[in-house]
């Protein structure tokens, strides 16, 4: 039996599509590759770290980083319905105006920010209400901190103290400042995009779900997608879509089904023996990640617990107050984040620093036919001497705050990078022994009008008919923030475009 619409992967941007289409009427069948989402550590919003590594993360390593100490840094990535949103921090951001300006005078018409900010609004249902800023009514739960813990208190109070603006919402009119984050939280539940879009309705007719279904290939006749091979229970199946296919697997899944299903660059798809379709030398490309270091100190005494997501506060700064938004994203642990290599005290706190402009770009490359070989990723961090001096300025800017005496009844010591980092190429070490990934991977399937681009605006694959791409693989540029919001709004966005060719 055709569905109308075969959605793969049912994660941030998925989700979303999954409810509207079936909103306006359509049938669809969601392939999932990770299990059901009824582990209860998933709901318990200081529970993430215990959902890293596991069952439902595909944790997935990077190559040696030649820039990183040739280190490998294991990326999470949900594998679970919800996805990443269903492991993620639950911080809502959705990033500068500039960023997604930037999109469409890059080729992307539809794609501004004045195009965008109605759709985010749109999936939300904010605490604070409806505003210029905010929506009320949508399936996404948006809330605020309203007890936070007292080293989150700590940090605000420190950021302040050097001059940091003080800002109560940074998806409002000022981004720039320190503050206390909003959340995918209710009730003191978190909600992932699957829970707040599809799980209410989950017992409609015309929804097929399918979890522990590893896509293996999209299927064409006459050049048009028409369905999905897939593996689930140790047997092939087929999906078939009577109208369009649409990956929405992420950054490392989007990109490794379309070069098994052949496209992709030609040289890449014939070394493995994979008939090319189209020969598209930009799957792959564009690979890059907010990078981060954890500042590790030892507290004076065991920390109260928190009740909110252990990543209350943050803060968004620049290193050139000419630029037209942050280019910093240093964020606040109340509890011990460990720095690769470093001691790890028993009781303590994490200030970490992190950036979100970065300009080193890698790549996703086959490492097998077979579907169930992860592909090689490289994101060639830190390999652009900017990407590297702008976060030893944010761990210089994490030290201030760090032996501020906002933290002098919790400070005991720092322990990463350590008082033996005295000096600026004392902190490049650091930087190059720690840095890790921010889990806000974009890129591999770019959207543009170029011959490196991979989707067209309207998220069409170039060169065949009937197939999407849906995710946080599509952005030409990441993001100034944490990319779950903003994958949402892609949801949002396809559901309209997918609407709209249906008429």
């Amino acid at each position: 039996m055709a569905h109308d619409y075969v959605v793969v992967g049912a994660g941030s941007a998925g989700s979303v599509i999954v409810r509207r289409l079936l909103d306006q009427g359509h049938s669809v069948h969601v392939l999932e590759a990770g299990p059901r989402d009824d582990d209860p550590l998933i709901g318990t919003p200081q529970a993430w770290p215990g959902l890293l590594n596991g069952d439902m993360d595909w944790a997935v390593p990077t190559v040696p980083q030649t820039h990183a100490n040739g280190r490998s840094i294991v990326w999470p990535r949900g594998k679970v319905l919800g996805g990443s949103s269903s492991i993620n921090g639950m911080i809502y951001v959705r990033g500068h105006r500039g960023d997604y300006d930037s999109w469409a005078y890059g080729g992307c018409p539809g794609w501004d920010w004045d195009s965008v900010l109605p759709l985010f609004k749109r999936s939300e249902d904010h605490v604070d209400g409806a505003s210029e800023w905010h929506g009320a009514g949508g399936p996404l739960p948006v809330s605020r901190i309203t007890d936070p813990h007292p080293t989150a208190l700590a940090f605000v109070e420190a950021a302040t103290a050097l001059g940091i603006p003080r800002t109560d919402d940074f998806n409002g009119e000022q981004m720039s400042g320190v503050g206390f984050n909003h959340l995918t939280v209710r009730d003191g539940r978190r909600m992932s995009a699957w829970q707040s879009f599809v799980a209410p309705v989950a017992d409609h007719p015309a929804l097929t779900v399918t979890t522990g279904a590893r896509a293996h290939r999209v299927l064409f006749e006459g050049g048009r997608a028409v369905g999905v091979e897939y593996s689930a229970g140790g047997t092939l199946h087929r999906a078939r879509a009577a109208a369009e296919v649409i990956l929405c697997g992420g950054v490392i899944g989007s990109a490794h089904l379309l070069l098994l299903s052949g496209i992709g660059p030609a040289a890449q798809l014939r070394d493995f023996g994979i008939d090319v379709l189209v020969d598209l030398s930009g799957v792959g490309e564009n690979l890059h990640d907010h990078a981060i270091v954890f500042n590790v100190y030892e507290s004076t005494k065991p920390l109260p617990p928190g009740k909110s997501n252990l990543l209350e506060a943050q803060l968004f700064a620049s290193t050139d107050p000419k630029r037209p938004g942050p280019d910093l994203q240093p964020l606040f642990f109340h509890v011990v984040y460990p720095a690769e290599s470093y001691p790890m005290p028993e009781h303590g706190y994490t200030i970490a620093p992190g950036i979100v402009r970065p300009l080193s770009r890698g790549t996703l490359r086959l490492a097998s036919a077979d579907p169930e070989i992860t592909p090689l990723v490289d994101p060639a961090m830190l390999s652009e001497s900017y990407d590297l001096e702008a976060l030893v300025d944010a761990v210089e800017m994490c030290r201030e705050i760090g032996a501020s005496s906002a933290f002098a009844e919790w400070r005991k010591a720092e322990m990463a990078p350590g008082p033996d980092a005295r000096t600026r190429d004392d902190l490049r070490g650091y930087v190059r022994r720690a840095v890790s990934t921010y889990q806000h991977q974009v890129g591999t399937c770019r959207m543009g009008l170029d011959a490196m681009s991979v989707v067209d605006p309207s998220l069409r694959v170039h060169g065949v008919a009937g197939l999407r791409v849906a995710d946080a693989s599509i952005m030409p540029s990441v993001p100034s923030g944490n990319t779950n919001a903003p994958s949402i709004m892609i949801g949002e966005k396809a559901s309209d475009l997918i609407l709209e060719s249906a008429k």
